[in-house]
């Protein structure tokens, strides 16, 4: 297991304790922080919030928004919504998986891609979509998102 540095949680829990701020509240901002929520960093969270690990787990778990696994540099949200789904999305997102050799929800070995599938990005009229962190690309081909991942993994892309 890797060491996670614990001085980033302790500066958020002296900011956020004081002012009596939510658990909620501080899982985003570890979040923010460490990109995703280290089993570590939880374990140092309840015991300087004086609260069972079960209690922070329970919020952790109950919300989407946090998750428990860190995200590659570059993620990759295929949108699935019924335009994208008429359009092609399924075959964009066999040719990532294909492509990156993973499936949702996974992230590349080299922590360069993760994965997901979205329900609907609102950008129907360029359906199939897919962003990649704040980008969004639209009309993909398989050729086009092929194009599209090798422009990232050569670092073309900001």
């Amino acid at each position: 297991m890797s060491k996670i540095d614990i001085y980033p949680v302790s500066r958020i829990l002296e900011k956020e304790t004081p002012r009596g701020s939510s658990l909620i509240t501080i899982l985003q901002d570890i979040q923010a922080e460490y990109g995703y929520l280290p089993r570590e960093v939880l374990l140092f969270t309840a015991q300087r919030l004086n609260v069972p690990i079960t209690k922070i787990l329970g919020a952790a778990t109950f919300y989407a928004q946090f998750r428990f696994e860190p995200k590659g540099t570059y993620v990759i949200r295929v949108c699935h919504g019924t335009a994208c789904h008429i359009a092609g999305a399924q075959k964009i997102t066999d040719v990532i998986k294909q492509n990156l050799g993973i499936s949702e929800g996974e992230t590349t070995q080299d922590m360069l891609f993760t994965l997901e599938k979205v329900a609907c990005l609102g950008c129907c009229a360029l359906a199939p979509v897919v962003m990649i962190n704040e980008n969004t690309y639209g009309k993909l081909t398989p050729n086009k998102i092929i194009r599209t991942l090798k422009e990232y993994r050569e670092g073309r892309v900001e």
